[in-house]
């Protein structure tokens, strides 16, 4: 049995106001993955979440994902989906019987018993069941298993999974889209992942038994705890700090005999417009830039010696914009040594927590201004974070704090 194995497409993202669809960052990655899909024929194709970068995704993302899966229909290869904290699971699972006629399996929506999905191998030779988990906070998986007792996100996947009729004898492959760690330990991230870290883990032996876990919700690909428990990353960098990841591809997963090893390997594609940074002093970034080849990139641009002027920023921008290149972020942390690390300091204690809760949001939504509504969520999520018990504590009451926001986010759309 041959799948992909991905994750976190998140189609309509922008980044620094610049959208991955309209400068084609995203289509040109669908198109190479299903050429790629092409060639390899695979069994199945298996996306882990965050197909969407919102939860109301916008009609080019929709079209974009409409396309992706209708090609794959014509190779006549099963699809098995699943949403994740991006996606809304309702919209994602729009007509997904129909679609299941046609092999598209989507789980948009936690239920109590999980949908699964068995595929035969093109040779005849095994089958393999796919069991298909969407991303939950333990609230929902307590109202679905009507266990009061259900606190935590561990609890929840545990309970769930023990109330499956999984024959672990045979072969069978979770999807699921949820921080998984080894012994309470996560993976070094940031930017984009950055406000995973500390909330919801779920530790990778509740997975024993399955003979390959797909995972979905971290950028980065790697394994957690045992290889067959793996994150396969985002397609594409979402953010400039995971441009310290390594390239990024599907996985291409084979699964042999039973209790025999999985064989997982990484197709790599490359991007449309590779990002990059550049940090320095003001002379050896301009010199550098000056003799640069690079075409056709993202670049963050930080100098250490001075702060940015307006002369500095159209030099840069308009060099690199000759070359068809885009300086999303170009900065200075020059502030940082000598009295301006205090007034920079100062003027961060000055700030309220809804600010930075604003200030992420425009960050994530091309510089859009929050709504109302969006402020009033920032402001209950303040105050829970300024009624927070001390610091040593803090990690103790981050999942209660999750699951008080969920239930002030359902109360808003009741």
């Amino acid at each position: 049995m041959r799948f992909l194995h991905l994750s976190d497409l998140h189609l309509g993202k922008s980044l620094y106001g610049v959208s991955m669809i309209d400068q084609k960052d995203q289509e040109f990655w669908k198109d190479r993955f299903l050429e790629m899909t092409e060639e390899l024929q695979p069994d199945a194709v298996i996306i882990a979440g965050d197909v969407y970068d919102r939860s109301a995704p916008s009609a080019d993302a929709v079209m974009l994902f409409d396309d992706m899966l209708t090609r794959l229909d014509a190779m006549g290869i099963p699809v098995l989906i699943i949403a994740g904290n991006h996606d809304s699971g309702q919209r994602l699972s729009f007509a997904g019987e129909i679609l299941a006629k046609q092999k598209i399996h989507i789980a948009g929506i936690l239920e109590k018993e999980i949908r699964h999905v068995t595929i035969q191998e093109k040779d005849g030779s095994g089958e393999v069941t796919f069991w298909l988990l969407p991303y939950l906070f333990p609230a929902l998986a307590a109202q679905k298993l009507e266990d009061d007792s259900i606190g935590d996100y561990e609890t929840a996947v545990r309970r769930l999974l023990e109330r499956q009729d999984i024959d672990f004898s045979r072969r069978n492959v979770l999807v699921c889209h949820q921080n998984i760690t080894a012994d309470g330990k996560e993976s070094v991230r940031g930017g984009s992942e950055s406000m995973v870290g500390g909330v919801g883990q779920v530790d990778y032996r509740v997975f024993d038994g399955f003979d390959y876990v797909a995972l979905g919700h971290i950028h980065a690909s790697y394994h957690v705890g045992r290889r067959e428990v793996r994150y396969a990353g985002s397609p594409l960098c979402y953010h400039f700090d995971e441009t310290k990841q390594p390239r990024k591809g599907p996985l291409l997963v084979e699964m042999g005999e039973k209790g025999t090893a999985v064989k997982i390997e990484i197709r790599i594609i490359e991007p449309l417009h590779p990002m990059r940074e550049m940090k320095g002093i003001y002379e050896d970034v301009k010199q550098a830039a000056e003799a640069d080849a690079g075409k056709g990139e993202y670049l963050r641009i930080v100098i250490t010696d001075r702060r940015i002027t307006p002369e500095i920023s159209d030099f840069l921008r308009e060099l690199f914009r000759k070359r068809g290149s885009v300086v999303m972020e170009l900065l200075s942390d020059f502030r940082e040594s000598g009295t301006g690390k205090a007034s920079a300091e100062a003027r961060k204690k000055e700030r309220s927590i809804e600010e930075y809760f604003a200030e992420f949001y425009r960050d994530r939504m091309a510089q859009t201004d929050p709504e109302e509504a969006d402020l009033e969520l920032f402001r209950f999520a303040a105050d829970c974070a300024r009624k927070a018990e001390p610091a040593e504590s803090r990690e103790e009451a981050l999942e209660k704090d999750a699951d008080d926001l969920l239930a002030f986010i359902l109360k808003q759309e009741g």
